[in-house]
C-alpha cells in the first residue's frame, strides 16, 4: 500500500447527504482518511495509490456532491 494525500478547496460546505456519500466511498475505494478544514474551506484526502489516483478521488468527491473548486498543491 502506498498512502498519498490530495487536497481540494471547496465552495459550499458539505451537508449530511454529502458526508454520508463520502463515508460510503471511503469504505469501498481505498480512501483511508478525509479531513475537513472549515476555516480554509479545504478537504484533504489520504488514499491508497496502489488502488486509485487523485483523479479518481476527485471524481468520487464530486459524485458525492462536493462543490470542489480547485486541487491544491501540497508542499
Amino acid at each position: 500500500m502506498t498512502a498519498v494525500d490530495v487536497c481540494f478547496r471547496y465552495g459550499i460546505t458539505p451537508g449530511e447527504t454529502e458526508m454520508r456519500a463520502i463515508g460510503s466511498a471511503r469504505e469501498v475505494y481505498g480512501i483511508r482518511a478525509v479531513k475537513f478544514d472549515d476555516k480554509n474551506r479545504t478537504v484533504r484526502v489520504e488514499y491508497d495509490a496502489s488502488r486509485i489516483n487523485a483523479d479518481v478521488v476527485e471524481s468520487l468527491l464530486r459524485g458525492a456532491g462536493m462543490d470542489l473548486k480547485e486541487r491544491l498543491a501540497l508542499a
